[in-house]
């Protein structure tokens, strides 16, 4: 016969939450565990990051300054910045790529020295195919070719590059994490 596993319950009365409901706090291996409140305030927050605490409390079920509390918290603990998100294409930078690198001897030292070139947004180590994964934001075509041949692949350690040029961007969202 089988049967489901009992949930266990908190050793303290007063805290009749299921003990499978995550908790504010970091883990043992870093992540952050948040509960369902603190969850709800990002997805209000990634809906529009100008919202006002009031209307978040409102949302949510807590006071203006219980909302100003806890967003203040989860920006200082890094779980989540608020940032304004520009449109490449309407600030001047009309050409966008994918660029996979493969590396030889130290992926962390080419990672950093990409990481610090303006025009790769994000850059992250990744397994497979491609020791790194850089998305670069450019100007034009001869603005990126100039950061491909002349920056990135200069960069030691480099050993190879494959460009996958953004004809059009379809979908792009910061909603994560909460659904």
């Amino acid at each position: 016969m089988h049967s489901e596993p009992v949930a266990s319950r908190s050793a303290d009365p007063r805290d009749s939450r299921d003990a499978r409901e995550p908790r504010n706090g970091t883990s043992r291996n870093g992540t952050q565990h948040l509960d369902a409140v603190s969850l709800a305030i990002i997805e209000q927050l990634q809906e529009d990051g100008r919202r006002p605490y009031a209307a978040i409390g409102k949302a949510v079920g807590l006071s203006e300054a219980a909302v100003r509390q806890r967003v203040q918290k989860l920006l200082d603990q890094g779980v989540m910045q608020i940032v304004a998100v520009t449109d490449p294409l309407t600030v001047g930078f009309r050409r966008q790529a994918m660029v996979g690198v493969n590396v030889e001897g130290d992926v962390e030292s080419v990672a950093d020295a990409l990481s610090d070139m303006g025009e790769c947004e994000y850059v992250v180590m990744t397994a497979g195919s491609f020791d790194l994964m850089v998305e670069i934001v450019c100007e034009d075509d001869d603005h990126l070719l100039e950061v491909i041949n002349k920056r990135i692949r200069a960069v030691p350690g480099v050993r190879s590059t494959e460009s996958f040029v953004y004809l059009k961007l379809k979908k792009q969202t910061y909603m994560w994490g909460t659904r």
